[in-house]
C-alpha cells in the first residue's frame, strides 16, 4: 500500500514513517500543502490508498489541501491534527476528509483507521475482476452474528430473512458494519451518511437507531456510546447446552 504523508515536521514525519514502513506500507512525505497536490497528480508511479493530511501546514492551512484534493482525487484523506474541537472534526468530514485522527494518537488505531478507509475504497477490479463470482460475491457481504448485510445488492437479512430499510437506514447500518466494534462519533456519522453538519440532525440519527433496533429485532446490536456516538456489538453465538451423558 502506498502513502502520502503531507506533514511538514520532520522529525514527526521521519518517526512515522519508520513505524508505518514496518507495517508494510510504502511512504512518501510531502512538506507543503503544493507538494501533496503535485505528489497526487497523475502519473505512472501506483497510485496512493490513502493521503494523511495534518492541518498546520507551511502554506495554506489543511482543510484547504482537503478541499483541493477532493477535486483532484477520490484517494482517501484521513486528517491528523491536534485539532479536538468538535468544529474543526466536522468542518474536516463535511470537507471530504474519510477520517479525522486527533493528536496524540494509539499507532495501532492509526494503523487500523488507515487500512479500514482504504478498505472502503477497494473497487471489483482490485479485488480481482470486474465481474463478481461466487468467491468475491462473498467478501462483499458482511456477516454479523445472525445478520448479513449485502453491501453491492443493499440487502440486509437477519436468520435469512430479508429486512427492508430504508435508503439512509441501510447506509448507516453498513456504515457501522464495516468497523463493527469501532465507536463512531455522531458528527461522524451525521457527516458520512447525511452529507451535511451535526446541526439540527441529532434527532434524525436517533430516529434511524431506534429504527433499525426495531427493525431487526435486536436492540443490542447498536450500542449507544455517552457522550460520543455509537458502535456494532457483533452478538456472541449462543452456547449450546451439553449433551446429557448416556
Amino acid at each position: 500500500m502506498r502513502l502520502l504523508l503531507v506533514e511538514d515536521d520532520d522529525h514527526v514525519a521521519a518517526a512515522l514513517s519508520a513505524v508505518l514502513a514496518r507495517h508494510g506500507l510504502a511512504v512518501v512525505h510531502a512538506r507543503s500543502g503544493e507538494e501533496a497536490l503535485k505528489a497526487l497528480l497523475p502519473d505512472d508511479a501506483e497510485p496512493f490508498s490513502v493521503v494523511l493530511l495534518d492541518l498546520g501546514l507551511p502554506d495554506q492551512d489543511g482543510f484547504e489541501v482537503c478541499g483541493r484534493i477532493r477535486k483532484l482525487c477520490a484517494t482517501p484523506v484521513i486528517m491528523v491534527t491536534a485539532r479536538s474541537d468538535v468544529r474543526s472534526r466536522i468542518h474536516g468530514l463535511n470537507l471530504g476528509a474519510d477520517d479525522y485522527v486527533v493528536k496524540p494518537y494509539d499507532t495501532g488505531e492509526l494503523l487500523a483507521r488507515i487500512h479500514a478507509v482504504s478498505r472502503r475504497t477497494v473497487s471489483p477490479a482490485d479485488r480481482g475482476g470486474d465481474q463478481p463470482d461466487e468467491e468475491s460475491g462473498a467478501d462483499d457481504a458482511l456477516r454479523l452474528g445472525a445478520v448479513t448485510v449485502e453491501l453491492p445488492t443493499r440487502q440486509v437479512s437477519v436468520d435469512g430473512a430479508t429486512v427492508p430499510l430504508t435508503r439512509k437506514e441501510f447506509d448507516l447500518l453498513a456504515l457501522l458494519a464495516q468497523r463493527p466494534g469501532v465507536v463512531f462519533r455522531r458528527e461522524q456519522i451525521i457527516s458520512e451518511v447525511w452529507r451535511t453538519s451535526w446541526e439540527g440532525t441529532g434527532r434524525t440519527l436517533e430516529v434511524h437507531i431506534a429504527s433499525l433496533r426495531a427493525k431487526l429485532r435486536m436492540p443490542a446490536l447498536i450500542e449507544t456510546v455517552r457522550g460520543v456516538g455509537y458502535r456494532l456489538v457483533v452478538p456472541a453465538a449462543p452456547v449450546r447446552p451439553a449433551a446429557p451423558a448416556s
